[in-house]
């Protein structure tokens, strides 16, 4: 069965935030893993072992993150931001792409989009 997994996967995605701790528990909060949690660096896991490096930067200018997400039920995700508070955009259909997406703004400024899942159906 592991062969019909495609061969290749992101490994890694970094996020640069003058707070780390405040950045921190919002990957927590968006659900990602804690694997390590430094005042410099911090490792966060992802749906399919992707790793969201948090790197420590005296000063980070926000604006679109580098990288965007997908989750499997986009609307049960968006309530469950809201009761966290943390102040998702309305959700917005993307008929060119065939998905919804709303975003988060985290705690160093950047915006993350969230988008509906896109998977194949087959195994990932």
């Amino acid at each position: 069965m592991a062969d019909r997994f495609p061969p290749v996967g992101v490994a890694h995605v970094v996020l640069e935030t003058d707070r780390m701790e405040p950045s921190g528990r919002f990957m927590r909060a968006l659900g990602m893993r804690p694997i390590f949690e430094g005042p410099q660096t911090s490792i966060y896991e992802m749906r399919g072992g992707t790793h969201l490096l948090l790197m420590r930067k005296d000063q980070v200018a926000g604006g679109m993150a580098p990288f965007d997400l997908m989750v499997d039920d986009l609307p049960a995700t968006h309530a469950r931001y809201v009761a966290l508070g943390l102040d998702p955009s309305p959700i917005e259909p993307r008929p060119a792409i065939g998905h919804e997406v709303f975003t988060v703004r985290e705690p160093a400024g950047h915006t993350i989009t969230i988008f509906s899942s896109h998977a194949s159906g087959e195994p990932i």
